[in-house]
């Protein structure tokens, strides 16, 4: 696959993971797609790093085989952190 074709990829997936994390997740969060999309892709990559200290794979795990039913969910714990933080970051905010 090339440069493009996992930018793509990339993209597909910090969309899926997203919107799964926006779901699950109680509470309104003000955020459009573009903002999902980056969530659900910094998910995947705390997900990652969270299988690596749980002695998996880690990111290069979500390289691999992202569409894995563990992959998935590990993505989506990730997302939900990184969602969690964000709302407490802009919390605040008008």
């Amino acid at each position: 696959m090339g440069l493009i074709g996992l930018i793509i990829s990339w993209i597909i997936i910090g969309a899926i993971i997203g919107l799964l994390a926006r779901a699950v997740m109680p509470g309104k969060q003000a955020m459009g797609l573009g903002l999902t999309i980056v969530l659900g892709v910094v998910g995947a990559i705390v997900g990652g790093f969270i299988g690596g200290l749980l002695g998996g794979d880690g990111v290069s795990g979500i390289m691999n085989n992202p569409w894995s039913i563990g992959t998935i969910l590990l993505s989506v714990v990730g997302a939900l952190i990184v969602m969690f933080v964000y709302g407490i970051v802009t919390k605040n905010r008008a």
